[in-house]
Formats: structure tokens, sequence, C-alpha cells
């Protein structure tokens, strides 16, 4: 097992405290739903009633996705920690450019780690394409601005 080391495995953890989170949210908001859902007594007003429990299957759905949305991304993140980096952009690699600093992982957005900003993006992510396959002094534009690769961790 490679064992990531300084700001990389900050980074890591961040995400990973981050989507445990996520998890978490979502397993409390889907249990929550699902026990509305069986406290709920037919009343005499069932257009209301069928309203209303169609609103929490609805809300029900939304939670499973979310909590699916989740775990996938727990196990992409969990394939990170034992990635094997080379010279060329990839998910685990932390990117340093002229205008940032980018870590392929999951999207979570900016972190601070050590008082450096870092974005934490997804590889499927308009910029995670832009950046997946690159290497250190290639160049790409995204939203009207430059950026050119310096160095991949």
């Amino acid at each position: 097992m490679i064992k990531m080391e300084g700001l990389k495995a900050k980074l890591y953890q961040s995400c990973m405290d981050f989507i445990l989170q996520r998890i978490n949210t979502a397993e409390t908001a889907l249990q929550q739903a699902q026990e509305a859902s069986n406290d709920d007594t037919k009343s005499s007003a069932g257009d209301k009633f069928e309203t209303t429990r169609e609103m929490m299957q609805q809300d029900i759905a939304r939670n499973k996705g979310l909590l699916l949305d989740a775990r996938q991304n727990l196990a992409l993140l969990s394939s990170l920690e034992e990635a094997v980096q080379g010279d060329t952009a990839k998910n685990g690699s932390l990117v340093y450019t002229s205008n940032g600093i980018f870590y392929i992982s999951i999207s979570v957005g900016q972190l601070k780690i050590d008082e450096q900003q870092i974005f934490a993006i997804s590889a499927v992510s308009p910029i995670g394409q832009l950046l997946t396959g690159k290497k250190a002094g290639e160049s790409f534009s995204f939203n009207k601005n430059e950026y050119t690769i310096q160095r991949i961790d």
C-alpha cells in the first residue's frame, strides 16, 4: 500500500471527512423520511393524503439518490489512496497551475489546507476534463483564463 504524505494526505482526509458527512446526512434524512411515511395515517381528506404520501415518496427517492451518489464518491475516493502517480494528471493527482492548485478526486470545491487554497474537483467536471491527461508545461483555457501546469504530484 502506498502511503500519501503531507499536503496530499491532508487533502485526501478533508475529502474523506466531507463525503462521510454527506453519507451520514443522507442516511439520517432517509431514515427520517421513511419514519414520517410510516407514521402517516390516512385522513378523511383523501386527495390531501395522496399528495402528502407522494411528496414523502419523492423525498425518500431523492435521499436514496443522494446516498447512492455519496457512496459512489466514497468508493472513488477510497480507490485514490493507492493510486500510483506519474507525470500525467489523473484521479488522485495534485496539479499545480499558474492559476491555482487542483486535487483531482471528488467534487468538494475550495479547501484551505496549510494556508493554501486548493480546489478538490472531479475528473468529470469541466476543468477536471481539461486537466486529465495533461503534463507539466502544458496549457489550457478555462472560463477565459489561461492555465499552465507547473507540476503534478
